[in-house]
């Protein structure tokens, strides 16, 4: 769905990544991409890192994000910038939703 101007939810594959974790790769081209997970409570995003700046915008519940050694709790309407390179995870304390930008995308997600 490269450089496609409109992605509608229901038309998006939903990959389930197991634990609790469900990607949707949504809008995006060479240089920006998409992402929604939606999360169960008590679902990880482990700790890892990317050569990708990331904003994480909180659509709905509560998570505990490490991020560079510390460590906050986020909710709805929050927003974290992981800048490339930087150590980043979380846990899910409420079930929620999380959109992620990436730039540029991240092929490995396609």
């Amino acid at each position: 769905m490269v450089d496609e101007r409109w992605v509608f939810h229901e038309d998006v594959n939903a990959n389930d990544l197991g634990n609790g974790v469900v990607r949707r790769v949504l809008a995006y081209n060479k240089d920006l991409m998409c992402v929604e997970n939606t999360f169960e409570k008590g679902a990880v995003g482990a700790l890892h890192h990317h050569p990708h700046t990331q904003i994480t915008y909180v659509v709905s519940g509560k998570f505990e994000f490490e991020i560079d050694g510390v460590k906050k709790v986020v909710t709805a309407g929050d927003t974290m910038l992981k800048t490339d390179s930087v150590e980043h995870g979380c846990v899910c304390l409420e079930a929620g939703i999380l959109l992620d930008i990436f730039n540029p995308m991240r092929e490995d997600f396609v």
